[in-house]
């Protein structure tokens, strides 16, 4: 399986898992540790990323087929499907709003493009950009401040190159209400794929140490860090990482 998310209440965790040829969504109980429902989106060759909405009733999970990856929405009581995108490699990471009216995801014109944070309204609305310049500034796993105002993200210039040098990402925060981005880490080892705790006081994210990669675990109030798990897996710095990273990791609610 890959990774997951919590249902709003907790007791759920969304995975995709590989079943009779095919990706499923399972919906994995924690009280009896396991799957009390399996979720189907027909035509679609491959799932990932699944995000719960944060009313409970939806959960957005990206789509990949022949080369080309799209979001899906389900509605988890009519089963109903809804098709969000149709770009060719373009909906990567998705993650929603607290208010649940927005979906923010990486999106690339092509192979090789430097992914962007784009908004999606959920009525299907045109996408939003928030990130624009420079041209090649790459920008995936986005996360929200508990607020709604801030969306952390990493970001590095150019989708990926050859006996690359470190630092390769570092994570910003950009700020919806003046549409600035600021510098909030400077490892020599990268940063990526932030997560935040819902009351808003911890951000975890990975980084390299030597030859390995782990979690980092920061009180945002005082800045202080330290390891919350060393090692993890790989990382993919040094590959395209067209699926972020890291896998996704997320607090409990």
């Amino acid at each position: 399986n890959s990774a997951g998310s919590w249902s709003p209440d907790g007791r759920q965790l969304a995975l995709i898992t590989f079943v009779d040829g095919g990706n499923e969504i399972a919906l994995w109980d924690v009280n009896t540790r396991s799957i009390q429902r399996r979720i189907r989106v027909a035509g679609v060759g491959a799932l990932a990323n699944p995000a719960w909405s944060p009313d409970g009733e939806s959960i957005v999970v990206t789509g990949l087929d022949g080369g080309i990856s799209d979001l899906y929405l389900v509605n988890l009581q009519s089963g109903q499907v809804r098709q969000l995108t149709s770009d060719k490699y373009a909906a990567l990471q998705p993650a929603w709003s607290p208010d649940g009216k927005y979906i923010v995801v990486s999106r690339s014109a092509g192979l090789g493009g430097a992914a962007k944070l784009q908004l999606h309204h959920v009525d299907g609305r045109s996408p939003i950009p928030l990130i624009r310049a420079p041209a090649n500034l790459k920008t995936v796993g986005a996360a929200w401040s508990p607020d709604g105002r801030h969306i952390w993200y990493a970001g590095r210039m150019g989708d990926w190159q050859y006996n690359a040098i470190f630092p390769q990402y570092q994570l910003y925060r950009y700020d919806r209400e003046t549409g600035t981005s600021t510098l909030m880490t400077n490892r020599y080892g990268s940063a990526f794929r932030p997560a935040l705790s819902p009351d808003g006081r911890w951000l975890v994210y990975g980084t390299r140490e030597g030859a390995q990669t782990g979690l980092r675990l920061r009180e945002l109030s005082t800045g202080e860090e330290q390891w919350l798990a060393y090692p993890v897996q790989r990382d993919e710095m040094e590959s395209r990482a067209p699926l972020d990273v890291l896998p996704g990791y997320a607090f409990t609610p």
